[in-house]
């Protein structure tokens, strides 16, 4: 009961929200790139906000399955197709045994979801279903899929969803080339003179050919130190900006390292990230600074439209009503 790959892709590994709690011994916290698509992936199919999912980049796999199930694909426009037939991106699809789910390559974004109304069956290892490709632990193996692997989901769940034909969303994202990315700045930005904070808040980068699961490095203007950017190693955060003694700054993401000696500038704010991370060579980004404050509130409304998206999916769809309106109609004129 599962699915078999018949391609791999790129690169198509298991990931959740990651593995917290151990870089102070070492290990990276990896998980999903885009924790929005990940999480509207999940929600689309009454997931547990934190199941796993596959995270597909650039190029998608090809699937067989081998026992029905829900199955829904967020991110960017892989142009999904089941059967040879296109399916549509931000909705609950039912797929039925023998069924083929080929995942094209990506027309917009970088990175999509494939979310399992069965649950993938690997192991937790550290609290995570996660895989980390460094260590080769958790997911599948330790390692991205490969043509041939089958992978196993752990229950049987019904093929029924309440609401089923309301369970899609208008969402058509990272669609654009050039983006603002919000960041609060810090924790080193006294390590930076005034010309160098102007020149990251002022000028355009260019999203350079070095981007993978670990960081993104940027082209662009130079980023001037006071007395060079070398610092005494300290914990790294997702969406760290470090500023390496070459002048570039290098974005730190999923699979970063754990600490780093080279002053941060600023950090990207987390509901920017998504939109960061899906950034495709050559895309333009320019940095604005936020408060602390700010950022949390922008996170509290982006809380608000995941919760308004999960009321939509939960109504009844207006072809559904209407008909239910006619046949009540039906009803009481011929009783």
């Amino acid at each position: 009961m599962g699915f078999r790959v018949i391609k791999g892709g790129l690169l198509t590994t298991v990931q959740d929200l990651g593995r917290t709690g151990f870089q102070a011994q070492g290990f990276n916290v990896n998980g999903v790139m885009d924790r929005r698509a990940f999480r509207i992936a999940n929600l689309l199919l009454d997931n547990p906000e934190n199941e796993a999912v596959l995270e597909c980049t650039l190029i998608g796999p090809t699937l067989e399955f081998t026992a029905p199930m829900i199955i829904s694909i967020t991110g960017g426009d892989f142009r999904p197709e089941l059967n040879d037939e296109k399916i549509p991106m931000y909705t609950a699809i039912y797929v039925a045994e023998g069924d083929v789910l080929k995942i094209g390559s990506a027309r917009t974004g970088r990175t999509c979801y494939i979310a399992f109304s069965n649950y993938l069956k690997v192991p937790v290892v550290m609290g995570s279903r996660s895989t980390n490709l460094k260590c080769q632990i958790g997911g599948f193996k330790g390692r991205k899929l490969e043509d041939g692997d089958f992978i196993e989901t752990r229950i049987n769940r019904r093929i029924y969803l309440p609401s089923f034909l309301s369970r899609t969303l208008p969402l058509k994202e990272y669609e654009e080339d050039k983006v603002k990315i919000r960041v609060v700045m810090g924790p080193e930005e006294e390590v930076f003179s005034k010309k160098g904070i102007r020149s990251f808040l002022e000028t355009e980068f260019t999203v350079g050919a070095e981007f993978d699961r670990m960081g993104m490095r940027l082209e662009g203007s130079f980023i001037e130190t006071k007395r060079g950017s070398d610092i005494i190693s300290d914990g790294i955060a997702l969406g760290s900006i470090q500023v390496p003694s070459h002048g570039k700054p290098i974005i730190l993401l999923a699979d970063r390292q754990t600490t780093g000696g080279y002053g941060k500038i600023a950090t990207v704010i987390s509901v920017d990230l998504p939109k960061l991370v899906q950034r495709r060579m050559d895309d333009k980004i320019r940095f604005e600074a936020v408060s602390v404050q700010e950022a949390q509130k922008l996170m509290l409304q982006e809380e608000r439209e995941l919760q308004e998206m999960r009321k939509a999916i939960h109504k009844p769809c207006k072809e559904v009503l209407e008909c239910r309106l006619a046949a009540k109609r039906l009803s009481m004129l011929f009783g």
